[in-house]
């Protein structure tokens, strides 16, 4: 190799190593730079998303009360001084008209009766003989053999005799009722709702055995300001709600004449339907009377998230990125809920499984079918 030819192989060996360590410090930055790229955002979940749609509410007042038997019957003994023999019923017990429902002991009153039996007939007889003797007189009167005053004995005599049988006879009517009253009979068809009667107890008249909830029928007695009592007619359809929470449905039978001066309140009779298992006399009630409609805007309750106390809503923005919003809710149709603010009408909005979303979670999402003004009408109505 020449001199020269050596310092030019040396200078071409240092550019090919100049070149390839420029190689590698661009690959290198441009791989550090494609790291440094966000990476695209995954979806948390697919959803379905839903509107604000307009459906008709009703207007409903609300009420509180309490239920109470329609009416209560007092069944006491008419006996007087009789020791109770036996009971027959207790509390819950549903009875009939005529029903024996306790017994006195009766010996005592089979006794009196046998003895005034036994006078009855004893005055029968003496008011024959009467009417003979009486009947005899009439037949001489026209010959004269008998004074005019010995005439009028026989037929006072008979009269006399006669009345003696009458009370005789009431007196032995009287020993009979005695005799029926030993049996405490149901007044009505009805459930007892209390019993004070204890075997062995000599009672006086008029005491109280039980009390019967007369055809077991129960009403709600619903306390109404004055100033809203206006909007309701007998007729109307209550949705009652007692302390049990199993909703009955009544019929509003009556509103008082009369206000409380006191409270300025009126009472409003509602009658309950039979054979309630949630429904007890006593209980508390809260209800709601239906007197008109209203227009409002309204979600599936599916949408509607309650977190804190605080009823919320996951809003859907254009980036599919999603919103916990507070909304104020109103009443509750069907499977709809009122919604009074916090969202507006375009916004689109969780329909379900919300509660596996937290806010700004971008989801993926799949249109839902608005609701048909049929369905929100058959929700009404149900109502």
């Amino acid at each position: 190799m020449t001199p020269r030819l050596k310092p030019l192989l040396l200078s071409l060996a240092a550019a090919g190593v100049l070149a390839a360590l420029l190689a590698v410090s661009v690959t290198s930055t441009v791989r550090a730079a494609d790291d440094k790229k966000p990476a695209a955002a995954k979806a948390a979940l697919t959803v379905t998303v839903t509107q604000l749609q307009p459906a008709s509410l009703p207007t409903l007042l609300a009420a509180n009360g309490s239920i109470a038997p329609w009416q209560e019957a007092i069944v006491g003994t008419e006996a007087n001084g009789l020791r109770l023999a036996d009971v027959k019923v207790n509390v819950g017990d549903v009875v009939k008209r005529g029903q024996v429902l306790a017994t006195f002991a009766s010996d005592t009153i089979h006794a009196d009766l046998a003895q005034t039996r036994a006078a009855v007939a004893e005055a029968e007889a003496t008011a024959a003989e009467a009417a003979a003797n009486a009947q005899r007189a009439r037949d001489l009167q026209p010959t004269g053999a008998l004074s005019a005053q010995q005439t009028t004995q026989y037929l006072t005599a008979e009269r006399t005799a006669q009345a003696r049988l009458e009370a005789q006879r009431a007196a032995a009517k009287v020993q009979q009722l005695r005799l029926q009253q030993t049996q405490v009979l149901a007044p009505d068809n009805g459930v007892i709702s209390s019993r004070s009667a204890t075997v062995g107890a000599v009672l006086p008249a008029g005491q109280e055995l039980f009390r019967l909830i007369r055809g077991g029928r129960l009403e709600w007695r619903a306390e109404v300001p004055s100033s809203e009592i206006g909007p309701l007619k007998p007729g109307m359809a209550v949705r009652v709600l007692p302390a049990s929470g199993e909703p009955v449905t009544g019929k509003l039978r009556i509103v008082a004449p009369t206000v409380d001066a006191q409270t300025r309140n009126g009472i409003v009779y509602v009658d309950l339907p039979g054979g309630s298992s949630t429904a007890k006399a006593g209980m508390f009630a809260r209800g709601e009377f239906e007197i008109g409609s209203q227009q409002g805007m309204t979600l599936p309750q599916s949408a509607v998230l309650l977190r804190e106390g605080f009823s919320y809503v996951l809003r859907v923005g254009a980036d599919n990125k999603v919103t916990l919003v507070k909304v104020k809710v109103g009443q509750r149709v069907g499977d709809r809920i009122q919604i009074l603010g916090g969202v507006q009408p375009a916004d689109r909005v969780v329909a379900t499984g919300g509660g596996f979303l937290g806010d700004g979670d971008t989801v993926h999402v799949v249109d839902a079918l608005p609701v048909p003004a049929a369905a929100s009408a058959a929700a009404t109505a149900s109502r």
